[in-house]
């Protein structure tokens, strides 16, 4: 290796060090090892296949869930010199064509693209025949936490072992418990891969739950929160239903309250424009479904609020995450009802024929909910135990320690 990797580090992206496991990582890539890698949001993951991508002769192909993610990184890579490219619905034939092209030719280090995309016969006809030096798969809990209703396609990304048997795979994510783990490494075949885990406690976050009372007054809390603690700064507000988004925005409109619906029933344009709001603008608000918020590069939002139980630990956890990412004081606000879990355990019975996904969605299930209905357990000690990171409380930062404390 004609530069060393700090040097590459230095001069590509101006960082004088690794973070974390990054050296680490991205030397087990160059060996050409299968990796898994679990690392917090904001922890620098990216960075573990782009510095490779470098370095590699040939091509890096990164998967990726979202359209506008891969649109910021590869805006985020040409402005650092780096020959990128995506693949996905928004492009023209003809885009599509030149995209292509540039890959054929080699005039390419990084190619995002779909889940979708990768399914086609034309993709897997193109990657035969280009040197193809590493296979990254972003955001790999797609394959088990949302499963077939998220990205069917996710579960077809093993077959590309098939196609490429010598390429090294790399699966990353930010939230992953056992169980998930142990289905992203049997889905997308990895082939005795090195993991790499990184720890998990966010200690700038404050979580606290509560249960519902009535849907109006349960607005009222919410509108409480926010102009009470967070006035004039940004956070993302959760709920199950399109619905629920809608009605919440509004409500907080008439409440003087600057917030926008986002969910996946918007057209593009309009959840465009919205995103861009929210990531332009220092003090915004969006409502939205769970499709809002992954590979959101905002650093300051200190609030994420859920008006309704998340589907899991790994989604509450994903989700919490995107509060306080600049290390300042941030808070993670729910409240919660028993009607979610009877909700949520009919839609994943009716969605899934499988009877040992069904298993595994139900222990996500009572996870989530003995979260939420614990009163004297440090809250920050189920949730880090569960990603198997072991943490005894109290934190004194989040709400049942904070009450014992006052007893």
């Amino acid at each position: 290796m004609k530069d060393s990797l700090e040097s590459i580090l230095l001069q590509t992206w101006g960082f004088s060090e690794f973070r974390g496991q990054q050296k680490e990582i991205i030397k087990n890539i160059l060996a050409r090892k299968d990796t898994f890698v679990l690392m917090p949001t904001g922890a620098g993951k990216s960075l573990c296949y782009q510095l490779p991508a470098l370095i590699f002769e040939g091509l890096t192909i990164v998967v990726s869930p979202l359209i506008a993610l891969m649109k910021d990184q590869v805006v985020a890579l040409e402005k650092l010199g780096i020959e990128a490219a995506f693949l996905n619905s928004s492009l023209s034939n003809t885009e599509q064509y030149e995209v292509e092209k540039q890959a054929f030719f080699g005039h390419l280090k990084l190619l995002y693209v779909s889940p979708e995309r990768v399914a086609t016969q034309g993709f897997k006809e193109l990657i035969s025949e280009v040197d193809i030096s590493l296979v990254a798969i972003d955001e790999a809990h797609c394959v088990s936490q949302w499963g077939h209703d998220f990205r069917p396609e996710y579960g077809q990304l093993g077959n590309l072992r098939e196609i490429l048997p010598k390429t090294p795979f790399m699966a990353l994510t930010a939230t992953a418990g056992d169980a998930t783990r142990k289905d992203i490494l049997e889905s997308l075949n990895l082939v005795d891969p090195d993991s790499y885990v990184g720890g998990f406690d966010r200690p700038n976050i404050t979580y606290t739950v509560s249960a519902k009372t009535t849907k109006a007054q349960d607005i009222i809390r919410l509108k409480n929160f926010i102009k009470k603690d967070h006035d004039g700064q940004s956070g993302i507000v959760y709920c199950l239903s399109r619905k629920k988004t809608a009605e919440i925005a509004a409500s907080l409109r008439k409440s003087g309250i600057e917030a926008y619906a986002y969910h996946a029933g918007l057209s593009l344009k309009e959840r465009d424009k919205i995103q861009n709001y929210f990531i332009h603008k220092p003090h915004s608000i969006i409502v939205a479904t769970i499709a809002f918020g992954m590979g959101i590069d905002k650093a300051n939002i200190r609030f994420v609020a859920h008006m309704d139980m998340p589907k899991c630990l790994e989604g509450y956890y994903q989700e919490t995450g995107r509060a306080g990412r600049d290390g300042a004081d941030s808070v993670a606000w729910m409240v919660y009802g028993r009607q979610e879990y009877v909700m949520i355990d009919r839609m994943n019975k009716r969605g899934t024929k499988s009877i040992k996904r069904r298993r595994v969605q139900e222990q996500k299930l009572k996870a989530i909910l003995g979260y939420c209905e614990s009163s004297h357990i440090c809250r920050r000690e189920i949730l880090l135990n569960y990603f198997s990171d072991p943490y005894r409380g109290p934190c004194g930062n989040c709400d049942t320690c904070m009450n014992q404390s006052q007893v």
